[in-house]
């Protein structure tokens, strides 16, 4: 043993109170041989990994539980079907904790449900799946009569005559998939080996862009919906440097012979807005300062109304 611990999970370990007089470990530890398993054995049940053998409807929670899902069942004997054993199966659904009680049918060799839950029916049309449909029991008891076949011999041949382009069909195209083996597993690693470097490229990609996953190659609908998103952070810094953009500008045209740089020009529409606004706030305040220009124009109008008066 390779541990203690192994050797004492494999019942090979003998402490050193024990005697060979004293029985085997299971009884020196007082203790059944299959643990937890048997801790109903008293009342003739095992705990055992019961299997589902079809799909069912749960009647506690109208769920389906698939075939083949396990559960921890309760395992024990309730009658005999001559010198055949009928076994019960007792355990609990894992979406409702609903009890299902399931028994075998030694006589129809199956599984029947006693209560808790209901078989699922799955139908399907026989033409539709291009299979046959087999025949029932009685149909198989009666086969063995010959005078049942020789009435029936007619029709037989003629439902062999209408299957049979079907079955040369299958046929066919089963020897056509299976003909070449070395070709089928050929083409099947070929495309394998597209797909991994495929599923290679796209990893290699999201790891640049930083991200833990990887991303399904982009389709024209992708590219349709990305389009129509408009985010408004974006959207707004955009507007806003349109509208500084425009009241930077000058409203003239710019002269086609001009040496003037943007920056200097953006200066100095900056410089001119400031004086506006100065002369603005002058206006409101009432601060308003005639300027030389307009003082010149008073004086010299002076003069000549004084002449005009001296004359009257």
């Amino acid at each position: 043993m390779s541990s203690l611990a192994a050797a004492r999970a494999d019942n090979f370990y003998y402490p050193p109170e024990w005697d060979p007089s004293q029985g085997s470990l299971n009884k020196f530890h007082g203790q059944h041989a299959l643990r937890e398993r048997a801790r109903k054995i008293d009342q003739g049940i095992l705990i055992i990994r019961f299997e589902m053998p079809f799909n069912i409807w749960c009647d506690g929670c109208n769920s389906m539980i698939a075939k083949g899902v396990r559960f921890n069942a309760e395992k024990k004997q309730v009658g005999n079907y001559y010198s055949t054993k009928i076994w019960s199966f007792t355990m609990k659904s894992a979406c409702c904790r609903h009890e299902i009680v399931i028994q075998t049918d030694p006589k129809n060799t199956e599984y029947v449900i006693i209560s808790g839950a209901r078989k699922k029916t799955e139908d399907f049309d026989v033409e539709d799946a291009e299979t046959f449909e087999l025949p029932a029991d009685e149909e198989r008891g009666k086969l063995a009569d010959p005078f049942y076949r020789l009435e029936h011999q007619e029709q037989d041949l003629k439902k062999k005559k209408e299957a049979e382009p079907v079955l040369v069909r299958l046929q066919r195209l089963s020897d056509a998939r299976h003909s070449d083996d070395y070709a089928i597993n050929r083409a099947l690693r070929a495309q394998l080996r597209s797909q991994k470097k495929r599923v290679a490229e796209e990893e290699a990609a999201s790891k640049k862009k930083g991200l833990g996953i990887r991303l399904l190659p982009a389709t024209e609908q992708d590219a349709a919906a990305a389009a129509k998103v408009k985010f408004s952070s974006k959207f707004e810094k955009n507007r806003k440097d349109k509208r500084a953009m425009i009241n930077a500008a000058s409203i003239f045209p710019g002269l086609p012979g001009s040496s003037k740089s943007d920056n200097r020009r953006l200066e100095l529409e900056s410089k001119r807005r400031k004086i506006c606004a100065s002369a603005a706030s002058n206006l409101l305040v009432g601060g308003f300062k005639p300027s030389s220009w307009s003082q010149g124009a008073a004086s010299s109008s002076m003069p000549k109304r004084a002449s005009i008066n001296a004359r009257r």
